[in-house]
C-alpha cells in the first residue's frame, strides 16, 4: 500500500513540473474553441445557416441530376 502511495506522490510531483500538461490543457481550450466555432456555424437546432444553405443547394443539385436523367 505505501509503495502505491509513494508511485503516486512521485507522479503528482512530476506532473507539477512538466510543462507539458499546460501545452495539453492549451490544446483542450482551442478544441472548446473550435466546437464552440463549429456549433455556431451550424447551429444547434438543426437550422443553422450554413446547414440551409447546404440543404438549399443539395436539393438544386438533386432536382438538377433528377431533371437530366
Amino acid at each position: 500500500m505505501l509503495n502505491c502511495y509513494i508511485k503516486t506522490t512521485e507522479a503528482l510531483k512530476q506532473l507539477r513540473t512538466d510543462s507539458n500538461g499546460v501545452v495539453s490543457f492549451e490544446y483542450v481550450i482551442v478544441a472548446a474553441c473550435i466546437v464552440g466555432a463549429v456549433a455556431a456555424a451550424f447551429g444547434t437546432t438543426g437550422a443553422g445557416g450554413i446547414q440551409a444553405a447546404l440543404t438549399a443547394a443539395i436539393t438544386k443539385i438533386t432536382a438538377a441530376v433528377t431533371a437530366a436523367a
